[in-house]
């Protein structure tokens, strides 16, 4: 059975290393696996970047995101060779609707008031207050591993938040996706309603935001439940 590539989409105020405890489990299962740095600038511009990740990769993708990435891979998901979608603790927009919009359909949640705005160049840049990281993204993780990441965060730009989704994969491709229903940083309310909407074939972990530090086992299952189903439908 062909399996297909695991491209793993980070979330805002992380990197490629949030799915540390994850990529080994999948290697290990001799998944081909990609994790890519996403710019976190633009909704557009990142999902630009990652359809270039995507074009540069032979045969068939299973595209997983966490949190923002969710929305990134929303929008980057119409690629052809795209054939599976997996949601993980995220923001899953329809077409022309932003994050903004698709939030404030439900009560904030504690990431709101630990937001940090820090200007640059052209812009602003969204972070976590590093003392409030670990209540609001990783209470059921490991303290010391939290603290490195808490000073290691790559931030959001503001404007992503305001930017209109520009397509819909989940419209066209089949979606799996896990709801952290502990989650501080992304309302699980937002989860359910997303998921709901777009028929993700979902499931409910006890969990943190950081579900894929928290809960890796059940994350690393999904995505091998979803891989199996894409290739059993590719072979059929």
């Amino acid at each position: 059975m062909s399996l297909p590539t695991v491209v793993l989409v980070h979330g805002a105020f992380a990197d490629a290393s949030s799915f540390a405890r994850v990529v080994p489990e999948l290697l290990a299962d001799g998944l081909k696996v990609v994790v890519p740095a996403v710019p976190n600038r633009s909704l557009s511009g990142d999902a630009e970047y990652i359809g270039s990740v995507l074009a540069a990769i032979e045969g068939p993708v299973l595209l997983v995101g966490h949190s923002y990435g969710c929305s990134v891979i929303t929008v980057a998901g119409v690629a052809e060779n795209v054939e599976g979608l997996v949601y993980l603790a995220g923001f899953v927009p329809e077409e022309g609707e932003s994050l903004g919009e698709l939030q404030g359909r439900f009560p904030d949640s504690d990431l709101a008031g630990a937001l940090v705005a820090t200007p640059f160049p052209g812009g602003v840049d969204l972070s976590v207050d590093i003392e409030k990281f670990p209540a609001v993204f990783a209470h059921d993780v490991d303290p010391a591993v939290t603290a490195v990441l808490a000073v290691s965060q790559r931030p959001l730009s503001a404007v992503a938040f305001g930017e209109n989704a520009s397509a819909a994969a989940w419209r066209t491709r089949p979606a799996w996706g896990i709801v952290a229903t502990s989650d501080h940083a992304i309302n699980p309310e937002v989860q359910y309603f997303g998921y709901r909407r777009a028929g993700v074939d979902t499931i409910e972990v006890d969990s943190s935001h950081l579900v894929m530090f928290s809960q890796p086992a059940a994350v690393a299952d999904l995505i091998r439940t979803a891989a199996k189903a894409m290739s059993a439908a590719r072979a059929s």
